[in-house]
């Protein structure tokens, strides 16, 4: 960029003023990036299968963008951007690449069936990243930019060009590059904050620079990519936004490297809540959040916790006396938004309606599901009815908490190679502990009896020793799904491979059991997860 051309950079106390009235009531752009950003949470690796459940579950959300993977990552991320450009139609499918040819090549060929398809290319242009990460010169970055872009933009329409570490990158050659971007081709604008460095008037200053210094900044959207590291990604993408950005790139429940990334949810509620403040709308239909912040919560295994924004379990709880006083008068009072808007459904005593129990009927039970946003096949309602018949013989009151663990459970079995027939558990203070199984593995029973250091080990030992395999258990996490002590155990439990980790998951009234069933799934899973590895070996080889 000329010195002609480029006018000071406005000052950060511009940041603070109020969005420009010819900006106001216009529509944000949600790009989701959970199935790429947020995967790369440590343990937070999900199956094909997840990855469609999950991007399906995205577009009846109403997010605009769903970045569903880094195709030239590996085979397994190219295999789901595929798969999912089949599928999600009203979504642009967007896949990531590197300002590399064979990036951009390997992207294009997965984004091949997408309806729309957006290909999202970056490179890094702060001083820190440009020395030590890419050891280039400015001049050699710059060039980067002009050519990836450009080769993206010969191969599909749509294309997003993002600065890493934008936040800290210097104001004079963030523009020149900027100013590169869309001139090669760049549809879309983004300057994340990678590291979570930024703070809002800071971060909301560089929008309000670059508007005011780059002369064909018109011509693309602007967005903003904050992460979590000090707490404020959600106010930083706000504050982007009040000073010209278009586009925000959040995910569900925040899931993210490190600390994670802005939330959809917050970012959402906030613009919907404070649209006195925070005159922007989107398309996303508030009402389905729950239901997926849970998904990415049961695949992911990342339990949310109870005192978190929006989708905690506590977010719309009032203990205390004065609250709930309040709460009585007048909801508004204590509650800045309804339960109902986020998709809290209301129980069926509440409002008067069935109660579910030991005696309601198929029907009954799959209504009850349609309501809490469940569409199973035949299958799948066969034997998820079975299993409520039985919890229902051992609780009292059947919650829409425990419905949804027990549909969580049931899901995503199909490739199963092993099933838990039965189990039976001898613990107490003497020991030893002792578990009996029987497996069903690849059609066959197998039976067997385990010591260990407590009913849980002996459980997962008699599995080892059924199914011998290698993978080193990460994580074990029980939580309650709802109160009282015949409340059903959600466990969760990670075996960790050479190279990722499996989630899986388990429910029950009994909490070995759970246990049992969670080892299982996250078994089954690692052992879908070899065999595409290995076919993807052997068609390569051949």
């Amino acid at each position: 960029m000329s010195a002609a051309t480029t006018s000071p950079a406005t000052g950060p106390a511009s940041a603070q003023q109020p969005p420009d009235q010819r900006l106001a009531d216009q529509r944000i752009v949600i790009f989701d990036t959970t199935l790429r950003d947020g995967e790369q949470s440590p343990g937070a690796s999900m199956n094909l299968e997840e990855k469609l459940r999950l991007a399906k579950t995205l577009e009846e959300l109403g997010v605009d963008v769903i970045e569903a993977g880094f195709p030239i990552a590996s085979d397994g991320d190219f295999e789901a951007v595929r798969e999912i450009g089949k599928v999600v139609r009203r979504s642009t499918i967007a896949g990531l690449a590197r300002a590399h040819r064979k990036d951009i090549d390997r992207c294009a060929q997965a984004l091949e069936f997408a309806e729309k398809k957006r290909i999202h290319t970056f490179i890094s242009t702060s001083p820190l990243h440009m020395k030590f990460k890419l050891q280039m010169e400015p001049a050699q970055v710059l060039e980067a930019v002009s050519s990836s872009v450009a080769y993206a933009r010969s191969l599909v329409d749509d294309v997003e060009w993002s600065a890493e570490d934008g936040s800290r990158t210097e104001h004079d050659f963030l523009c020149r590059c900027v100013e590169a971007a869309i001139a090669a081709g760049a549809t879309t604008i983004n300057i994340p904050d990678t590291v979570g460095y930024g703070v809002p008037e800071e971060y909301g200053a560089l929008f309000t620079m670059l508007r005011s210094r780059v002369p064909n900044i018109d011509r693309a959207i602007l967005s903003v990519h904050c992460h979590n590291d000090l707490g404020l990604a959600v106010a930083n993408s706000l504050a982007g936004v009040r000073c010209g950005a278009r586009q925000i790139e959040c995910t569900i429940n925040g899931l993210g490297e490190r600390a994670g990334n802005a939330a959809l949810e917050e970012i959402v509620m906030a613009l919907r809540t404070r649209h006195d403040k925070l005159p922007f709308s989107t398309g996303i239909q508030s009402e389905a959040i729950m239901k997926a912040s849970r998904l990415v919560s049961a695949i992911t295994g990342f339990v949310v916790q109870p005192n978190k924004a929006i989708v905690g379990a506590n977010a719309f709880a009032h203990e205390s006396g004065i609250h709930q006083d309040g709460m009585l008068k007048h909801a508004g009072t204590y509650e800045i938004m309804t339960p109902e808007s986020v998709g809290l459904v209301r129980s069926a005593a509440d409002r008067g309606g069935l109660v579910m129990g030991k005696h309601s009927g198929r029907a009954a039970f799959r209504a009850r599901l349609s309501e809490l946003g469940y569409a199973l096949d035949d299958a799948a309602i066969d034997e998820t009815f079975k299993r409520f018949k039985l919890l229902a013989d051992k609780k009292k009151e059947i919650f829409d908490e425990d419905l949804i663990a027990l549909v969580d459970d049931q899901i995503g079995h199909a490739e199963d190679v092993v099933k838990l027939v039965s189990l039976e558990v001898l613990a107490g203070t003497k020991g030893p502990q002792r578990a009996d199984l029987v497996l069903l593995i690849d059609g066959v029973e197998c039976s067997n009896s385990a010591t260990g250091n407590g009913p849980v080990d002996a459980i997962f030992n008699g599995i080892k020793a059924l199914y011998p395999h290698d993978a080193r258990l990460g994580l074990y996490q029980v939580h309650a799904v709802t109160a009282g002590t015949d409340a059903q155990a959600e466990v969760t439990v990670r075996l960790e491979d050479v190279d990722r980790g499996v989630v899986g998951r388990g429910a029950d009234s009994d909490t070995l059991v759970a246990s049992c069933r969670a080892y299982i799934h996250a078994l089954n899973k690692l052992l879908v997860k070899r065999r595409r590895t290995a076919l993807n070996a052997a068609s390569i080889a051949g």
